[in-house]
C-alpha cells in the first residue's frame, strides 16, 4: 500500500483545476481546448457591484443564477469534474485508510465541522448583514453572493445525492455521491477568490481542499465523492459571480421526419 500517490493525485485534483479555470478564455472555453501557449489571457475581474445588494435583489438573483446553470463553461466543468472523478476512482478503496491515524485525526478534526452548512452559511450571513448595516456596498454584494453560491450548491449536490443513491464507506446512508462538504466548501472558495483577487486562490481553494479531505479521512466519503462535489461548488460560485451569460449553445428542433440538434454560436 502506497498512500502518497492517492494523496497527491486527489491533491493536484483540487486543486489545480481551479487555477486552471483563472487562465482559461471565454474562447477557449467555447471551443472546450487549452488555450496556446502566450494565448493565456489576464484572469477574470471581480464581478462589479450591483446597484442593489438588498434581500429582495439577492432572492431575485438567485432564480437568475439557476436559469443560467446551463453554460459552456459550466458544460466544461461538468467535463472537468467528470474526468476527475474518475480519475481518483481507483484510489475509492485506499484512499480514506491512507489518510487514517492519530496524527491525522487531530489534523482533520475540525474539517467536518467548517464545511458544514451550518458554519458556511451564518459566516456568508453575517459578512452579509454587517457590510448592509455599515453601509457597504462592495462588502454586502460578496455577502449574497456568498450565500448564493452555498444555496445553488446545496441544491444540486441534493438533487444529485437524490439520484445516485451511492451507499457511503462507512455504510452510514445512501448519500454518498458528491460530497456535500466538498461542494459547499469549493462554491464558498471560488465566491472569496473571486471577489478578492485570483491571486489569492491558493489560500482559498486550500482551505476548501482540507475540508475536502477530511470527509475521507472521516471515512464517509470516496475520493470520486470529493472530486466531484469540488467541481460541482465550483460551478456554482462561478455561475454566481459570473459577469456575462452564454447561453447553452445546443439547440433541438422539430423536422419533417424527425429533429435536429444544432450548435449555434453568436458573434
Amino acid at each position: 500500500m502506497c498512500p502518497i500517490p492517492a494523496r497527491l493525485t486527489l491533491l493536484f485534483i483540487l486543486l489545480a483545476a481551479p487555477l486552471t479555470a483563472q487562465e482559461l478564455t471565454l474562447a477557449a472555453a467555447e471551443g472546450f481546448m487549452l488555450p496556446a501557449a502566450g494565448q493565456i489571457k489576464t484572469p477574470t475581474p471581480a464581478p462589479p457591484i450591483p446597484e442593489h445588494t438588498g434581500v429582495k435583489a439577492m432572492v431575485r438573483e438567485l432564480g437568475v443564477d439557476f436559469r443560467h446553470l446551463p453554460s459552456t463553461e459550466n458544460l466544461m466543468w461538468v467535463g472537468i469534474g467528470t474526468g476527475g472523478a474518475f480519475a481518483v476512482k481507483p484510489f475509492d478503496t485506499t484512499a480514506n485508510q491512507n489518510l487514517s491515524g492519530p496524527t491525522l485525526d487531530k489534523f482533520f478534526k475540525t474539517g467536518a465541522i467548517l464545511g458544514q452548512s451550518y458554519t458556511l452559511i451564518p459566516v456568508s450571513v453575517a459578512i452579509y448583514a454587517i457590510s448592509r448595516a455599515r453601509g457597504n456596498a462592495r462588502g454586502s454584494h460578496m455577502g449574497s453572493d456568498l450565500i448564493q453560491s452555498l444555496l445553488v450548491a446545496e441544491i444540486l449536490t441534493q438533487s444529485l445525492k437524490l439520484a445516485t443513491q451511492r451507499e457511503r464507506p462507512d455504510g452510514s446512508g445512501a448519500n454518498s455521491f458528491p460530497s456535500g462538504h466538498a461542494s459547499g466548501t469549493f462554491a464558498f472558495a471560488t465566491a472569496l477568490e473571486r471577489h478578492f483577487n485570483w491571486k489569492y486562490y491558493l489560500p482559498a481553494y486550500a482551505a476548501a481542499t482540507y475540508v475536502a479531505m477530511s470527509r475521507l479521512h472521516d471515512n464517509v466519503h470516496y475520493a470520486s465523492d470529493v472530486a466531484a462535489g469540488a467541481a460541482l461548488g465550483i460551478i456554482a460560485g462561478r455561475t454566481v459571480t459570473r459577469l456575462g451569460h452564454r447561453p447553452f449553445p445546443v439547440q433541438a428542433a422539430a423536422i419533417p421526419g424527425g429533429f435536429m440538434v444544432a450548435y449555434v454560436r453568436e458573434d
